[in-house]
């Protein structure tokens, strides 16, 4: 299912014509059809403005889950064997290993001159 089916299936479960959808998200009706149809691609800002409005991940809108829930997205575990929510421990790891790439960057920068 590509972009414009899933924008489709989505604008129908909520009961919204064309004309009600392109409002919401502040694109031209046309525009919009063409992009339902497949005649024109989906810019990467409109499509944000449809994940938004529908409350679901750019993922799903592309097709690449079928989780539509935003509340609950985990990632791949570092093996990428399973998946799990980030947790602050998480978030603490990613921040002090950047914080070694710009040191290590810095240092680089300084042998470089």
């Amino acid at each position: 299912m590509d972009v414009g089916e899933r924008i489709e299936l989505l604008m129908e479960k909520r009961g919204w014509n064309q004309l009600e959808l392109s409002q919401k998200v502040d694109i031209n009706k046309s525009v919009l059809n063409r992009i339902i149809n497949g005649s024109r691609r989906c810019k990467d800002y409109e499509l944000a403005k449809f994940a938004d409005v529908f409350e679901v991940s750019t993922d799903y809108l592309l097709g690449r889950t079928d989780i539509k829930d935003t509340s609950n997205i985990s990632y791949a575990a570092k093996d990428g064997a399973s998946s799990r929510s980030r947790t602050k421990e998480d978030d603490e790891e990613m921040t002090e290993k950047f914080r070694q790439f710009l040191e290590w960057q810095r240092e680089v920068r300084n042998r470089e001159e």
